[in-house]
């Protein structure tokens, strides 16, 4: 497994690492419990979870349950900020909440520091340096060690840089956003400027809720089993006409070259520049072993150009 500095920071994750929404939601515990011990057994060490997850808390309860002494092997990531109450009692950034949603989120874990603790979203009511000083003392109490953002605009990462900077207080190393084949409009701002200061990108839906994995055929229903075929909105939303072009040139492509789809969609991401670790979730040990080799594939420049004309 290939390990890489998650932005300029000093820590390092697995170029693949494991999404965890689906501990405690679509997978009970002795299935989760396979597929989390197989990563590990497999090199990967990035974790990466919510407190929103599995119904608000479930993620992390199974991952407290099932590391036990594997804790120390894996760098555990985890989020605040989204909803953990229908009434609006438990989200946002405020220092109150961020003081209360770590010990919440500790005591499920099972574990008395979190690796990388990120804002899930960004919250309008709450000032950054609000939530900058808190997440530093957090640091400095050695309950959290690195800090990250997720669904940040462009210009609140370099306004959460500057405000850091002039704060003198620790900064964010990374940022976690939707970045797949057919979806690139974080290339526009986000990317740059994630470039630019030093922030490592950590990308989910790298196969865009499954469009990406070839097992969908243009023109047909999704099955009923799969991820399209249960969840409508997410039908709506990825298989446009547009984007069934784009997979069907893609998988083209990839044929030719003797790849899966998979494998394009994984080892694109992983040649993308700030790119520190592509995360993929699993329900099943044979996903996780997938998704560990997909990475493989070492596209040369004339690869790259060609998908970019496909995709662009």
């Amino acid at each position: 497994m290939e390990i890489r500095n998650l932005g300029s920071s000093g820590l390092r994750v697995s170029a693949v690492g494991l999404g965890c929404n689906n501990f405690g939601q679509r997978i009970d515990l002795e299935a989760s419990r396979k597929v989390i011990h197989k990563a590990i057994d497999l090199g990967i060490t990035l974790f990466d979870t919510a407190d929103i997850y599995a119904g608000q808390g479930g993620s992390e309860t199974v991952l407290g349950i099932v590391l036990g002494d594997r804790r120390k092997d894996i760098v555990l990531a985890t989020k605040y900020s989204k909803p953990m109450a229908a009434d609006g009692t438990k989200q946002g950034a405020s220092r109150r909440y961020i003081m209360n949603a770590v010990e919440a989120s500790l005591t499920r874990l099972k574990t008395d520091y979190i690796d990388l603790y990120q804002q899930h979203d960004y919250d309008p009511l709450t000032p950054l340096d609000e939530t900058l000083r808190a997440l530093d003392d957090l640091i400095r109490q050695g309950k959290v060690r690195y800090i990250g953002n997720s669904n940040f605009p462009a210009w609140r990462i370099a306004e959460a840089e500057f405000t850091a900077r002039a704060m003198n207080v620790s900064r964010f190393i990374s940022c976690q956003d939707e970045y797949s084949l057919v979806v690139r409009g974080i290339e526009k701002d986000l990317l740059p400027a994630a470039q630019e200061y030093g922030l490592g990108l950590l990308p989910f839906f790298p196969l865009a809720s499954g469009l990406l994995t070839g097992k969908y055929r243009r023109g047909e229903a999704a099955p009923e089993d799969t991820r399209f075929g249960k969840v409508p909105r997410l039908r709506d939303q990825y298989v446009t006409p547009r984007n069934e072009e784009i997979v069907e040139k893609l998988k083209m492509f990839a044929e030719a070259r003797g790849h899966t789809m998979l494998e394009l969609a994984f080892s694109w991401l992983a040649a993308r520049p700030q790119v520190s670790s592509v995360i993929a979730g699993a329900t099943r040990v044979e996903q996780v072993e997938q998704n560990v080799k997909a990475i493989a594939w070492k596209l040369s420049a004339e690869d790259i150009a060609e998908i970019d004309q496909i995709t662009k």
